[in-house]
């Protein structure tokens, strides 16, 4: 197994090997180059669909941040506000016509909890999966392994912990839902 196959995997690994090292660096110059455009330049396109796994003409406003790239797919419509980071160790699988407030965090990586496991430079991650339809408030944080249903709401600033249910709305940190409406 390779570091890239074991990261994508959710298996500790390395995050200095070779390869992937290669890739942070073409994520990086991508994302130099997608950062320094504005609405309306021609290059916008061809450089998403370079540093993205699934673009789909998702409209995606600058600043925005990546480890990779390569292992984030959008489905179509969806929205991206400005100075949101995509940290994608792990796959991050976007619904149809979702919408990201500003400096939405999504964060597949994790590090060990034990000192002398994290010394060793090891790293893991698990995917996140966001249904379609999906409003995310600015400023939350989605954290390794998170499920969101089709349909639902992460308030402004909310921490999400754990899966969401379709059509929920949660709020706070850690993230609850809120109580149906009467």
């Amino acid at each position: 197994m390779t570091a890239r196959e074991d990261m994508l995997a959710g298996r500790p690994y390395k995050p200095g090997d070779g390869e992937l090292v290669a890739m942070r660096k073409a994520a990086q110059g991508l994302m130099r180059d997608y950062n320094a455009t504005i609405i309306g330049d021609k290059t916008r396109a061809r450089t998403l669909t370079q540093l993205l796994g699934t673009w789909n003409g998702a409209v995606i406003r600058t600043p925005f941040h990546v480890d990779y790239g390569k292992h984030i797919h959008f489905g179509p419509d969806c929205f991206v506000n400005y100075g949101c980071f995509f940290m994608d160790i792990c796959e991050i699988r976007i619904g149809a016509r979702c919408q990201f407030g500003t400096a939405v965090q999504l964060l597949t990586e994790d590090r060990p909890r034990e000192r002398d496991s994290r010394a060793k430079g090891v790293e893991w991650g698990k995917p996140i999966t966001i249904g379609d339809d999906v409003w995310v408030g600015g400023g939350a944080i989605v954290l390794p392994g998170v499920s969101i249903g089709d349909g639902a709401i992460v308030g402004a600033g909310a921490v999400v912990t754990r899966d969401v249910a379709p059509g929920a709305t949660v709020v706070g940190n850690p993230a609850r839902p809120l109580p149906p409406k009467s």
